[in-house]
């Protein structure tokens, strides 16, 4: 496990016997008679990590399926991932604020890295041994998905698996709102709040292919000498200070741009610093999530502030509102163009994905603590590959008892329909 401050382990996810539905070309796969020698050798096990149910860490359970190998359809491919990327969209699923997430139980996980074992019919451009980044509205946590291939995007051979899996999300977004939405331009200035987040900190290195853009960037003072060094021009503590009085000492008439992954209080705050002709882009509701469990007050207090505005209102403010959700957009062509520039960005040194620390399957409750209270900087990963065993973290069970036995024993079988 890498990364500062790393928090100890509170609770370890189990492997138990109840499972999510597999990906769906694996749930289609033919069966063959238990114990014949071509059911042997067409059987796959993987282990996947699974949300049975809303709540806290808990919920989150290790689980080992075992399926017939997937036949796939045209179009399709079958992946052993690598490493997989923590969003904050996975801490609102697990919570049951996200509305993109299926109902438990379900596994989860939008992007991850790895090799190509398999490739359907009609996929030209993609085979097997190729290394890609996947793009997928859930099932990504596990260590083999099938996937369209659509959804899939080559590697550069100098990227590690973990920078694959921290691009795609956090990159994508922060791109699409400067460029496509905000049209950022040379001169203009930008608030960035989570500054050092996967998104805060892909929305700065962004701003910095354009010359001379100034960013505000709210985060705790541990992460300021981080955030400065990756291009935030005036780093705000946002705990201690009021980021609007400290933004107006600085630029009296406001900003061009805010990126708002807050809601609540701080939408309408943003659009008071907006200047003429500047715009708000809503992507989040962070302010909603503040513990492991959901909390209805905190839900109810960030509606209650959330801004309303009428049409007459922006006209007269000459401001714009926009929201967005890369979940929602369904233009392949765009998410292709814009990953075609991501990569080449990449290539050419002008971005890089800032790792914050990789925890094991076994781990993520530690990872999803870490990201809960806002530890981290930059992106947290998960890995699909046990740990070995010098590195495994204390164990939960009673005295005497054989976690590692266990482990290897309760072995989930997925249904088969």
């Amino acid at each position: 496990m890498s990364g500062e401050e790393a928090p100890t382990q509170q609770q370890q996810p189990e492997q138990e016997k109840t499972s999510d539905e597999p990906p769906a070309a694996v749930a289609d796969a033919p069966k063959e008679s238990e114990g014949s020698p071509a059911a042997e050798e067409k059987t796959l096990s993987w282990r996947s990590l699974v949300l049975t149910g809303y709540g806290g860490y808990d919920k989150i359970k290790l689980q080992v399926k075992t399926q017939s190998k997937p036949q796939l359809k045209a179009g399709e491919v079958l992946l052993r991932v690598k490493a997989c990327g923590l969003n904050f969209a996975e801490l609102l699923g697990r919570q049951g604020l996200y509305d993109q997430l299926p109902n438990p139980p379900v596994t989860m996980g939008m992007e991850g890295a790895g090799v190509i074992e398999a490739v359907g019919e009609d996929v030209k451009d993609r085979k097997v041994g190729d290394r890609v980044i996947a793009l997928s509205r859930s099932g990504m946590w596990q260590e083999v998905v099938v996937v369209s291939a659509d959804r899939v995007f080559p590697m550069p051979e100098e990227m590690s698996f973990e920078e694959g899996a921290a691009l795609l999300i956090n990159y994508l977004t922060a791109y699409l709102m400067l460029f496509e939405m905000a049209n950022v331009k040379p001169g203009k200035s930008v608030l960035i709040h989570m500054a050092a987040g996967g998104v805060g900190i892909a929305a700065t290195q962004l701003c910095q292919t354009v010359q001379d853009v100034t960013v505000f960037g709210t985060a705790s003072a541990s992460k300021h000498e981080t955030i400065s060094q990756g291009g935030v021009t005036h780093p705000i503590d946002y705990r201690t200070k009021d980021y609007v009085e400290e933004i107006r000492k600085i630029s009296p008439n406001g900003v061009d741009i805010v990126l708002d992954p807050l809601g609540g209080s701080d939408t309408q705050k943003g659009f008071n610093l907006l200047k003429p002709m500047g715009m708000l882009i809503v992507f989040g509701a962070a302010n909603c999530v503040t513990g492991q469990k959901k909390n209805l007050l905190a839900m109810a207090k960030t509606w209650y502030n959330q801004l309303s505005l009428s049409t007459l209102k922006l006209m007269q403010a000459n401001k714009a509102v926009s929201g967005f959700h890369l979940g929602n957009i369904t233009d392949e062509q765009l998410i292709t163009r814009t990953m075609d520039k991501l990569v080449e960005l990449y290539r050419q040194g002008k971005i890089k994905p800032h790792i914050d620390s990789s925890y094991h399957f076994e781990e993520v409750a530690e990872a999803m603590r870490r990201m809960h209270e806002r530890l981290n900087i930059g992106k947290v990963i998960l890995l699909p590959e046990p740990k070995k065993e010098e590195e495994k973290p204390k164990s939960n069970a009673e005295p005497g008892e054989n976690v590692e036995q266990k482990e290897a024993t309760e072995e989930v079988k997925a249904e088969k329909d």
